[in-house]
């Protein structure tokens, strides 16, 4: 009978450690699949995190480098400007200044004669400030004493700050040798050369 009680004891010690055994080494298989889980998940985040790092990184850089490609143009822009005012602003200058009395005395009965080719004089008139018309008054009637006699005129229109205007009395058409008109024909031909060699430098 003791014998038999020890035997059972025996077995069922061995059966609860077997049990506890068993348990334990699932919970530990268990416990190291959890661990990995984690593991994989935490290199799977940090992976994600490191890839969002990356893309934030290219789009700052490629934001910086607009910005600054941007920036060069507006100052490219700027500079063009600049310099495609003071050049217009020498130029008014400078075709301003070149009308002097002896240039209209000569250049005015020039272009007269040319236009009343295809005109009659009587419908004809030259238009100077009075600053410019008192200077050369004198020589104009001389040089175009026919197309006056013919009934062209000499007024004073002090819009024309220098240069000369010829048209026909109803003002239907004109040509305009202003030192405006002309200085603004010379600045349409310099904007695009400006922009043209401001093209150039920025390669």
């Amino acid at each position: 009978m003791d014998t038999h009680v020890e035997e059972l004891i025996d077995r069922i010690k061995k059966d609860g450690v077997a049990v506890a055994e068993n348990s334990a080494s699932e919970k530990i298989a268990q416990a190291q699949r959890e661990a990995d889980k984690i593991i994989l998940d935490a290199k799977e985040e940090a992976e994600k995190i490191l890839m969002q790092a990356k893309e934030e990184t290219a789009r700052l850089e490629k934001a910086s480098e607009d910005a600054i490609k941007q920036a060069g143009r507006n100052l490219l822009l700027q500079f063009k400007d600049s310099i495609t005012k003071e050049l217009s602003a020498l130029i008014k200058q400078e075709v301003s200044d070149s009308y002097s009395k002896d240039l209209l005395a000569t250049l005015v009965p020039e272009v007269v004669k040319e236009w009343v080719k295809n005109s009659s004089a009587e419908d004809v008139s030259v238009l100077l400030n009075e600053k410019s018309l008192k200077e050369v008054e004198s020589n104009l009637k001389a040089a175009l004493k026919n197309e006056i006699s013919a009934g062209l005129t000499l007024k004073v229109d002090n819009s024309v700050s220098n240069g000369f205007r010829i048209g026909v009395k109803d003002g239907a058409a004109f040509y305009d040798y202003s030192a405006e008109a002309v200085a603004d024909l010379f600045s349409a031909y310099l904007n695009p050369r400006v922009a043209a060699l401001m093209k150039e430098a920025a390669k």
